[in-house]
């Protein structure tokens, strides 16, 4: 079973003219970004192979997931307010 992808952009689509200039114009958030999806990925690719791996491990990627999209969202937010 494949499992529901977290983009960013999907999660949050009432922010995606920000979140794409951000990525534009903001090297930190690009990079924030960039680190997201690599761990967003990372994370699906272990659940959907099903893999021997410690609970420890995906438990710590998950939790690095929220704290970049925490991240990125106070960023967005802040952007949009600045407007």
């Amino acid at each position: 079973m494949e499992l529901e992808k977290h983009s960013l952009v999907k999660d949050l689509p009432e922010h995606h003219h920000t979140i794409r200039h951000l990525k534009m114009n903001d090297a930190h958030f690009a990079k924030l970004f960039d680190s997201y999806h690599e761990v967003e990925s990372e994370v699906r690719d272990l659940e959907n192979r099903n893999s021997p791996v410690k609970d420890d491990y995906i438990e710590s990627l998950k939790v690095r997931r929220v704290h970049l999209k925490d991240e990125l969202l106070g960023m967005i937010q802040k952007t949009e307010k600045a407007l």
